[in-house]
């Protein structure tokens, strides 16, 4: 009953501890972290209580708290929040202590151009498939936003992702089911492409690549914008209020 709830909690307890490192000093960006971690996790949240209640996916009760909010474990909930920080903690690392571990802007626009030809091309074939195409069309919204407004945060981005996909695999692939006897959460095939990494749906790789990409993105946006308390706490009224 409580794996969901420990994989949450253990992914988030040491990017958490770390956060206070006198030299890396990750707290001095929680402000903005969490502002930026609430703007997306509500969009995906919405995404999450839709696609729940089409029976898209949903979640095994034999690993959750029966406590649910709009159809969705607690769990779940916690995970855009818990993931998220876990995940972005990893790129603010490797920008603090590997700051020239970046690809080129040649190659970051190769790159991004190709995922989104190939991904346009999986789109025309699959829109009948409502987690591939939903998914896709935010993949590809996050890559051009990327391209054309943070191309300098994905040029870092790519690179952290390949080190984030390493504990990726291992709660994902926990959740879908890997190392148990049933998965946490379920997928209907019927609305997804049908190819699995392990357990975890090959949509799942892009799900993860928008959420973060896009919480990284509106926190140097919002750095740069130089929010004042107020502002922040204006906007987190706003969101607690929708």
């Amino acid at each position: 009953m409580y794996l969901y709830l420990l994989l949450n909690l253990g992914s988030l307890s040491i990017p958490f501890i770390y956060s206070f490192n006198k030299k890396m000093q990750f707290i001095k960006q929680w402000k903005t972290v969490l502002l930026s971690i609430t703007v997306v996790a509500s969009f995906f949240i919405l995404w999450d209580v839709f696609f729940t209640a089409k029976g898209i996916w949903g979640f095994n009760e034999n690993y959750h708290l029966p406590y649910l909010i709009a159809g969705l474990p607690i769990e779940e909930i916690l995970f855009f929040f818990c993931i998220p920080y876990a995940s972005i903690f990893i790129y603010y690392s490797l920008e603090y202590f590997k700051p020239s571990m970046q690809l080129s802007e040649k190659i970051t626009k190769l790159i991004t151009s190709l995922l989104v030809v190939i991904l346009v091309l999986v789109l025309i074939f699959n829109s009948n498939k409502w987690y591939t195409f939903v998914n896709y069309i935010v993949l590809i919204f996050s890559l051009l936003l990327g391209l054309f407004f943070g191309l300098q945060i994905l040029r870092r981005f790519y690179i952290a992702f390949l080190i984030i996909l390493i504990p990726f695999f291992i709660v994902n692939g926990i959740l879908t089911g890997s190392f148990i006897t049933e998965p946490v959460v379920w997928y209907n095939n019927a609305e997804n492409l049908g190819m699995r990494l392990f357990t975890i749906p090959i949509e799942d790789v892009g799900y993860a690549f928008s959420m973060l990409f896009l919480v990284v993105f509106l926190n140097e946006k919002f750095k740069k914008s130089k929010l004042s308390p107020a502002r922040i706490k204006l906007y987190s009224n706003l969101l607690i209020g929708f």
